[in-house]
């Protein structure tokens, strides 16, 4: 097959099977002698890398690092980075501990050869780190030539996609972005043949949406097409792209294989249905019931459990379901009687009845809480029918129950994780293995359909299989809660969370299976992959095997915070697959792990720079964030500029109705997009001649602008963009110095003098000279510019907020200080209060009625018509004049107006009120700096800010790390100038 040859394989994968098949360039007969060639070199190296890294003993780190570069295609880095690894290594103190450690770093999963094997499909899917991602780059990609020109503005444009589509539903994993939400982007800022690279694929959407921009349907791209025309975009390449994806967790990316991994769809269809009916007839006698009028035989849907309680005044039983649930409504009541004594009752007053029980899997005697059958629904024909068990039912179950336990069901311990033994204590539900989650008669049915899709004979196939069968592992669990007033008690877990209700839905296999089976097949039946599209490796992203400037964009959805335990909760469906996820390197915030929040930052860290190191210089990366903490919030803006990349674009990414929008805040209460770029070569390589000087601070804004889009609209409406104003510039430019270990040369007041000298202004945003001209024509369409909405909660924020009044109107300070008052209501605790004179005082300037009036006050006078009037007689008559200074004039009339209004300097004349201002923080900062205090409690963010960067600029590292540790952690890590300073001086002064 042609590399570039944009063939789709779905429906013809039998053909292929018995044809010539092209893979990295080499031809195969058929595509399984393609999957056994490549099986055997990852088998070879598996077992190498066992042999020469835990096979033979070492007697030093040395004799370590000679081991680790003899063993070739696995993602140890460079001679740089394999010593950075030994370091971390010195002390292992066996050839077994040295293979761990090295798994821990690169994230192996742990799992035994035989049963990674199983679960790859080489070199497009390994469930391992995939030793030929190298060789996928070097057939696919294209080597970066700086010469080949590649400009692109942040994608700024509204995407409405709902979470409705078959394909989408397809599989379910713990966070996914739909895919077509992600489908404009990767047009945006890429071309057909183009490496895409998702490092946190989770279930691989980033590779769908790569596939789609080849095969979506016409419709689809006229509407895109139609869209963008709409908005002045040239219309998008359609074509495929190719895609690496990578996850730290195997149930991820086994995932991500299956989605984009062509296959026999009809093949599959039938095999999954042959299965379902072959588990029918071995034991579809467990889901047999007689209806009510004993005689006819109906099919079990699912068997309600309930949880069995004692009342505390009588110490009767209570059968939950049977006294809580109100059969008309179908609620739990708050409220219900003891049947024994008639006492009220409420959950909170029962106490959980255990009993003892042979677990027969391990043999011995274990304690669980007392469970009853207490409803069965099931069905005659098309007739849906309820009842309780009777003793049929209750014979039926006990005779599962004495049945051998089936060896295909997971036997493993629950580690300590969170999600079992902090958030929810497993073992009070009786669970601390995992084939405790399943009830007997469950774990027969997963048990009979995982031995069949294993036993499938064709791979891609059995892939799918598992794939199908895997979905109903958490589903017919006692994970799974009854809900009566749901549709369905399919999958009713909750999502992110192990939790066992008191009310538990057993579901049959049909009743969960039959309507995935339709649903999978109709999805895949509309989505064409193709062979070589994408390869998956199971990796951390920290280590990847990409060459350097290899990859053309980063779409990408990594872990935030503490908000998914990926790991934990991965574990129950992975200990099917006997390949687990190898948690050492997690980027996560989980006590149970000792990871906080710098923990976190630091893992993410690594993995930005590793991003940074293989994307192409001045490619984009996208990062899409769900949080609702800041401090998580500020790590991640923290690690992405640590690692090297500059934040171009943040919007809200709206889930109820599908778009982006600008972020104006950083209270973080929306899922956010943001865009960063590689600064390109010529940029780096110059800042290295031109570092700390002015020259390199406008050098630095000139790129960053060309980056920046020129003009958003929507509905007839302008954004103001909020990274073009001066107050943004300037933050993005002491980021790039800092990150760099850079003084920077400029204050805020030069900065903004130089901003205006330099750069053309327009609706308080700076333009390069070329873009000025595409902005006007734009704005001219457009009925006016929506300004930022700002939420006042300290110092900066309440400045921006009187800047943004003052341009708009310059006022007197009785006008001022009633809209000041309502602002203030969410003014930090921390945050020493301010007055409203004081912050007028140091920031802004006010016209004492001598001398001419300043021309801000000015040219808001002239949008009165009457004092419009007033100063054109004026001008006329040559009693006044009018000059870059502003008016002057003796019309008591316009001095009256303007008289005692504040307004916003000229950035030419704010130098000296910077200074005065700077040395009043610098003051209060060294206040800070003796202070006895072990925690500051309430003080001034703007001078802690002010003395980290005087310290910076005098590389005094103590002083910076010595107040930070005054600062409480939450304020600290919530706040991303302060978190820089800090981060930056504790590398700097090697206290990471």
């Amino acid at each position: 097959m042609n590399r570039q040859n944009n063939l789709f394989e779905n429906q013809e994968a039998k053909t292929r099977d018995q044809e010539p098949v092209e893979c990295l360039g080499k031809t195969f007969d058929s595509d399984e002698a393609r999957r056994q060639h490549f099986l055997r070199l990852l088998r070879e190296g598996l077992e190498e890398l066992h042999a020469k890294l835990g096979g033979v003993p070492f007697t030093t780190v040395e004799d370590a690092v000679e081991r680790m570069k003899s063993v070739e295609k696995w993602p140890m880095g460079g001679e740089t980075r394999l010593r950075e690894l030994a370091e971390r290594m010195r002390h292992a103190d066996s050839s077994k501990d040295l293979l761990q450690r090295w798994k821990d770093e690169v994230g192996f999963p742990h799992g035994e050869i035989e049963d990674i094997l199983n679960l790859s499909d080489p070199p497009y899917y390994t469930a391992c780190p995939n030793p030929f991602i190298a060789d996928f780059i070097k057939h696919y990609g294209k080597p970066y030539d700086p010469n080949v020109p590649y400009s692109k503005e942040p994608f700024a444009v509204d995407v409405s996609v709902g979470k409705t589509d078959p394909l989408y539903k397809a599989h379910s994993y713990h966070t996914k972005v739909p895919h077509l939400a992600i489908v404009p982007s990767i047009l945006h800022y890429t071309e057909p043949g183009d490496v895409v690279l998702d490092g946190f694929c989770g279930s691989g959407m980033t590779s769908v949406a790569a596939q789609w921009c080849s095969s979506a349907p016409e419709s689809y791209k006229r509407d895109v097409e139609a869209s963008w025309e709409k908005e002045g975009r040239k219309k998008p390449n359609w074509g495929l792209r190719r895609v690496v994806l990578g996850d730290l967790a195997p149930a991820a990316t086994f995932i991500a294989a299956n989605y984009n991994l062509p296959f026999d769809v009809d093949g599959f269809a039938r095999a999954a249905r042959q299965i379902l009916d072959e588990v029918e007839q071995e034991i579809g006698w467990m889901y047999e019931t007689l209806h009510t009028d004993g005689k006819t035989k109906g099919r079990i849907e699912y068997t309600v459990w309930s949880e069995v309680f004692t009342c505390w005044d009588c110490a009767g039983e209570v059968v939950f379901l049977e006294q809580a649930l109100d059969p008309e409504t179908k609620k739990v009541r708050e409220t219900f009687p003891c049947p024994h004594c008639g006492a009220e009752l409420t959950k909170k007053r029962l106490e959980r009845l255990y009993e003892t029980k042979l677990d027969r899997a391990l043999n011995t005697i274990i304690r669980i809480p007392k469970r009853q059958p207490a409803l069965i629904v099931y069905r005659i024909g098309k007739t849906r029918y309820e009842k309780k068990p009777n003793q049929t039912d209750l014979e039926t179950l006990s005779r599962v129950e004495s049945l051998a336990w089936p060896h295909e069901v997971p036997i493993d311990a629950l580690p300590y994780m969170h999600m079992t033994h902090e958030r929810a204590r497993m073992d009070n539900a009786g669970i601390t293995h995992i084939h405790h989650f399943f009830l007997p008669r469950a774990a027969h049915v997963l048990a009979a359909l995982w031995r069949k899709a294993q036993a499938w004979p064709d791979k891609r196939n059995r892939h799918m299989l598992l794939f199908f069968v895997e979905q109903a592992i958490w589903g017919m669990s006692v994970l799974n809660r009854y809900l009566p007033t749901a549709f369905s008690q399919t999958n009713r877990q909750l999502t992110g969370v192990y939790y066992i209700a008191s009310q538990i839905a057993e579901v049959s296999p049909s009743y969960n299976l039959e309507g995935k089976l339709k649903g999978l097949a109709k999805a895949f039946r509309g989505h064409r992959t193709s062979s070589g599209s994408a390869i998956v490796t199971t990796v951390t992203t920290a280590r990847l095997d990409l060459p350097d400037n290899s990859i053309d964009y980063i779409f990408t959805d990594p872990p935030f915070g503490e908000n998914i335990y990926y790991a934990d909760l991965n574990f129950l469906v992975e200990s099917w697959h006997r390949v687990l996820t190898n948690a050492t390197p997690e980027a996560i915030v989980d006590k149970a792990k000792k990871k906080g929040l710098p923990e976190y930052q630091h893992l993410m860290r690594q993995c930005f720079a590793e991003y940074c190191r293989v994307l192409k210089p001045g490619r984009w990366m996208t990062v899409v964030f769900h949080n609702s903490r800041n401090a998580v919030w500020n790590a991640i803006q923290e690690a992405i500029l640590a690692a090297g990349f500059v934040v171009a674009d943040v919007r809200t990414l709206d889930k109820q109705q599908g778009s982006y929008r600008q972020v104006t805040s950083t209270a973080v209460k929306q899922d956010l997009v943001i865009s960063a770029y590689k600064p390109n070569g010529g940029l780096e390589e110059r800042f290295k001649l031109t570092a700390g000087t002015e020259e390199g601070v406008w050098d630095f804004v000139r790129t960053h602008l060309r980056q920046l889009p020129v003009f958003v609209s929507k509905d007839g409406e302008a954004e103001v963009i909020a990274e073009r104003q001066n107050y943004l510039l300037f933050d993005r430019m002491v980021a790039f110095h800092v990150q760099r270990g850079v003084t920077v040369p400029l204050s805020a007041a030069e900065f903004y003098a130089g901003l205006a000298q330099r750069f053309s202004e327009r609706d308080g945003m700076y333009f390069l000279p070329e873009q000025v001209a595409e902005y006007d024509k734009k704005r001219m369409k457009v009925g006016e510019v929506l300004p930022l909405q700002l939420f006042v909660t300290d110092e900066a924020s309440a400045i921006q907020w009187l800047k943004q009044q003052l341009t708009r109107k310059p006022q007197t300070f009785q006008e001022l200080h009633p809209q000041f008052l309502k602002e203030i209501g969410g003014w930090q605790k921390h945050e020493k209060p301010l007055e409203l004179s004081e912050l007028l005082e140091q920031n802004f300037l006010r016209y004492d009625g001598k001398g001419p009036i300043p021309k801000q006050i000015v040219s808001w006078m002239r949008q009165s018509a009457e004092l419009r009037k007033i100063i054109d007689e004026q001008l006329a008559s040559g009693q006044a004049q009018e000059d870059d200074s502003g008016l002057v004039t003796r019309e008591p009339r316009l001095i009256d107006r303007a008289k005692a209004r504040w307004y916003v300097p000229d950035p030419n004349k704010a130098g000296d009120l910077e200074k005065l201002r700077e040395r009043a923080l610098l003051r209060e900062f060294e206040e800070y700096r003796e202070s006895k205090q072990k925690r500051l409690k309430v003080f001034r963010l703007e001078a802690v800010r002010a003395g980290f960067k005087k310290a910076w600029q005098e590389r005094d590292y103590a002083t910076i790390i010595a107040v930070a540790r005054k600062i409480p952690e939450d304020i600290l890590q919530e706040d991303p100038k302060l978190l820089m300073w800090y981060d930056q001086a504790l590398t700097r002064s090697g206290e990471e």
